[in-house]
């Protein structure tokens, strides 16, 4: 059975203090290196380290819990899949300050995306230099303060944005976005971000005349990422663009590929190596032996599958007597963590106190009051027939989107609580 305490947050953290201190249980912001990782038997399954700290501790409820040393364990993994890569983490996958502060301890540098989370990383100790500004829509006054914060590297992808940067943040290295394809991601992106490459060139071309150091080019093949071949078409495009802007007598020195490597959700996905061999060949193939530098933006590949969320059933119902499906409500739903289950494109494993047991088909939804908020009704899902009201129940691989996605306050409900261990 999952323990946990329905109280206030404030409640929380106050009795969370006085039982961390009681079992002398060390978490600090900047730990010693892990050692002797304790991983699930299965990738993205439930941590051990979380499972015994669920059991062992109340918890307010929804609350998410995550495993640091697996952050740490993914970020190793990941840097020697490609070695030849530098990580900038997206802060916006999880920006909790254990997160951030075990990764900078590890080497590890940060994309950024508002004055918000650049001020997070420099409260921790993290170098201006070590921040990457990718957001490529900024507000002129937030780049005056990246720039005069010491951050010296910033996306853009128009024209427009292109000026404001160089009026505010003269003589910085600049990479244009470029559109690629998202197919086969599981949360595809649109065209809100990056330009033709036709137009990149013009602007790279631009930003050398501008008084800015025209650095390199950035891609993003979509998050969750199940498609290999697309970090081959990608690359192509960039070996291109290289080409055509050295022909100009503009020289381009870095590929920003982005993120899209996956996290495990319901479904298998191709390991870290298998992702790391495409990308490295797909590197050698448009670029020979005349490597760019290479920087990569992993978020949920890092700590996903390192975040578990305690919640509640709080109602089973069904809509007609003679119907056969379940409605299985929720402490949490999308207005509370997990916005990413729109459209029912990132599908949660799901752990309860009954597994094992006869199981029938369920729809899932969230509290709150709003018909929106329904989490899996065409996905098919089955949980225990056993289950009841008040049931602790744990989704799995949350760590990444959930507590940033969370509301302040959509119908009264507090924001989703989280614990780093």
């Amino acid at each position: 059975m999952f323990a946990t305490d329905l109280g206030s947050n404030a409640r929380f953290r106050r009795h969370l203090s006085k039982q961390i201190q009681a079992k002398q249980t060390q978490i600090s912001l900047v730990p010693e290196p892990c050692e002797g990782l304790r991983l699930p038997a299965e990738q993205g399954g439930l941590p051990p380290r979380i499972a015994d700290f669920i059991a062992t501790h109340e918890l307010p409820s929804p609350c998410l819990v995550i495993d640091v040393d697996v952050v740490e364990h993914n970020y190793v993994t990941m840097t020697r899949a490609l070695p030849l890569s530098t990580v900038y983490y997206a802060v916006k996958a999880n920006p909790c300050e254990e997160v951030i502060a075990r990764l900078a301890q590890l080497g590890a540098n940060f994309d950024v995306a508002s004055p918000g989370e650049i001020a997070l990383c420099l409260k921790l100790g993290v170098s201006p230099a070590r921040l990457s500004y990718g957001n490529t829509i900024k507000k002129q006054a937030d780049i005056a303060f990246a720039y005069t914060q010491g951050v010296r590297m910033f996306a853009f992808d128009s024209e427009n944005e292109l000026v404001k940067i160089a009026n505010s943040a003269p003589g910085s290295k600049v990479y244009c976005r470029i559109l690629v394809e998202s197919e086969g991601a599981e949360w595809p992106l649109s065209r809100k971000f990056g330009c033709a490459p036709e137009m990149a060139l013009e602007l790279l071309v631009k930003a050398q005349t501008l008084g800015l150091d025209p650095y390199g080019v950035s891609f993003h093949v979509g998050s969750q990422q199940t498609n290999l071949s697309q970090w081959d078409s990608a690359i192509g495009r960039v070996a291109a663009l290289f080409a055509s802007t050295s022909e100009l007598g503009v020289e381009l020195r870095m590929l920003n590929m982005g993120g899209g490597f996956p996290s495990r959700y319901r479904a298998n996905v191709r390991s870290v190596e298998e992702y790391a061999t495409a990308v490295k060949q797909a590197m050698v193939r448009h670029f020979g032996a005349k490597l760019p530098e290479m920087i990569m933006e992993p978020g949920r590949s890092l700590v996903g599958d390192a975040g578990v969320i305690q919640a509640e059933v709080v109602l089973i119902s069904k809509k007609s007597a003679d119907e056969d499906k379940r409605w299985v409500y929720l402490d949490i739903g999308k207005f509370s963590g997990l916005a990413e289950t729109m459209d029912e494109a990132i599908k949660y494993r799901i752990l309860t106190p009954h597994d094992g047991g006869p199981t029938g088909p369920v729809v899932l939804a969230g509290p709150t009051c709003d018909s929106a908020d329904i989490l899996y009704e065409k996905t098919h899902y089955e949980l225990p027939l056993d289950l009841k009201i008040g049931d602790k129940v744990l989704i799995l691989a949350t760590g990444a989107y959930t507590t940033t996605y969370s509301a302040v306050s959509f119908n009264g409900f507090e924001p989703l609580e989280a614990v780093c261990i």
